[in-house]
């Protein structure tokens, strides 16, 4: 099945030439302090997890566990940035730390892309953009569902191995990711392939050393740490489209950007400004704070913290249950603090 060649003319808010330079901007030092500082972090998590089984009361150990876990689970965010290729200014670093990032968390790379491509051209118009396929409607907020899935996770896990062990062979699991791979050129549907092989044997044999060693906490901290204490990273990547509007042309309308404390937003990668990340997806991660401040003024009001974007979350709930089809409309400024021509020919691959 081919893609569709549509085009949406989406509005974005008004950036000068000069500033999106300046912001576009890449910096190897810049992408160290985040990929470095973050690495350092699981390291640190991971190795206190591990240091302590055997040696400290259980119910330290799964502590430490799941601290490393809700650490380890926003690798997804690093993936995330490192395929937009934005990180790092020396494009090597950026290659090798996303092949890094992606073997860490069981990520096929060359896949994402092909999706993530088409969700920045297509985001929230249905057919085209099932990588955010989530909404939030009645049920979704299942007390059973949300502890299986983001605090210990056996069915993610389960269809992550299928999803790799199809894709090894050729196959890729889900409709989408077979359109995406239907729709690729023979060298790129090899390099999905190879990759999902590499993840494969790799992690296969982290656990066979593991088990011929008797190292048994490390594929726990390592192969299985992105399938349990997902909590928090849930909370902050489903804020970012859900409830919002489908088939619309301006990212304020199905992009959230909600302002975080420091400490959550380095361990999201900036990713909080989300609706700034979509209007303009070249500019790095940790540029983002500043594009935020230039475009403040003619974006909706942002909840501030995850309780107060919970908090609204609720009420969208509330509004799906008497009416599924509902989906949030923030308040925008009014339309004479923007020109209705934004420019539409920015490429999120740029």
């Amino acid at each position: 099945m081919d893609l569709t060649q549509k085009k949406v003319d989406w509005y974005r808010s008004p950036v000068s030439r000069d500033q999106l330079q300046s912001l576009n901007a890449r910096s190897d030092f810049k992408g160290w302090l985040q990929t470095g500082g973050f690495l350092g972090l699981i390291t640190l998590t991971g190795a206190a997890a591990i240091y302590s089984a055997g040696r400290w009361p259980w119910p330290v150990v799964l502590l430490l566990f799941f601290i490393h876990g809700t650490c380890y689970r926003y690798l997804l965010y690093g993936f995330h940035e490192l395929v937009h290729n934005s990180v790092f200014k020396t494009k090597a670093l950026n290659g090798f730390f996303l092949r890094l990032f992606a073997f860490l968390i069981g990520y096929n790379h060359h896949g994402f892309w092909a999706s993530h491509t088409e969700h920045h051209k297509y985001t929230l118009h249905p057919d085209d953009d099932l990588e955010a396929a989530f909404q939030l409607t009645p049920g979704k907020l299942n007390r059973t569902r949300y502890f299986l899935r983001y605090f210990i996770d056996p069915v993610g896990l389960c269809v992550m191995f299928y999803a790799t062990v199809t894709t090894a062979f050729g196959k890729p699991h889900g409709d989408w990711n077979r359109r995406l791979f239907a729709a690729a050129d023979p060298k790129e549907k090899r390099r999905w392939v190879n990759w999902a092989r590499i993840l494969l044997v790799g992690h296969g044999s982290i656990i066979a050393v593991s088990v011929a060693m008797h190292w048994w906490f490390l594929p726990v901290a390592t192969t299985l740490a992105p399938f349990y204490g997902g909590w928090l990273c849930y909370l902050t990547n489903n804020l970012q489209h859900a409830g919002l509007q489908d088939n619309v042309s301006d990212f304020r309308l199905c992009v959230r950007t909600v302002t975080l404390n420091p400490i959550l937003e380095f361990l999201c990668w900036h990713m909080n400004y989300h609706t700034e990340h979509h209007m303009y997806a070249a500019v790095p991660c940790y540029n983002l704070p500043k594009l935020h401040e230039i475009v403040k003024s003619d974006l909706p009001p942002c909840p501030r913290g995850l309780f107060q974007a919970w908090t609204q979350m609720a009420v969208i709930v509330r509004r799906q249950k008497l009416d599924p089809t509902y989906h949030y409309v923030p308040d925008l400024p009014s339309p004479s603090r923007y020109s209705t021509t934004a420019p539409s020919t920015y490429s999120a691959a740029d």
